[in-house]
């Protein structure tokens, strides 16, 4: 969210929120809670959903449902969608995780680019503020 919204993970937390917020990006996890050995997707054992009946009834401005990755898409369809059928178009996006390396950082950056740009206030490319 760094180059696409000016949300650097260097930033404090609330200046982070500041910069998705301006953009009209919400960030919410498919799990509220799972529990997990390592860090692979694969591994998500027992997970729970969140609420996202009650999470788009709060928020209706929503226009796109942006999955991060293909674990990401299967968990939502497995956990959310029998109880739940958004109005909003989804995209499954490439994993942001450096473990999905078949692509090269600056195509996945373009992909999200290309799904977001209609949607944020803010559309040109961020400038990093720290190193």
């Amino acid at each position: 969210m760094g180059e696409l919204a000016g949300a650097f993970p260097c930033l404090p937390y609330e200046e982070r929120l500041e910069f998705l917020v301006k953009n009209r990006i919400a960030l919410w996890d498919v799990c509220a809670a799972a529990r997990r050995r390592g860090s692979l997707d694969s591994n998500i054992e027992s997970p729970k959903a969140n609420d996202f009946a009650s999470f788009f009834e709060a928020h209706k401005k929503i226009e796109i449902i942006c999955f991060n990755g293909q674990s990401a898409e299967k968990l939502f369809d497995k956990y959310v969608l029998p109880g739940f059928k958004p109005r909003q178009p989804r995209a499954r996006l490439p994993s942001t995780s450096p473990a999905y390396a078949s692509m090269r950082y600056e195509q996945k950056l373009a992909r999200w680019r290309e799904a977001l740009f209609p949607f944020t206030e803010e559309q040109q490319p961020k400038k990093k503020p720290c190193r």
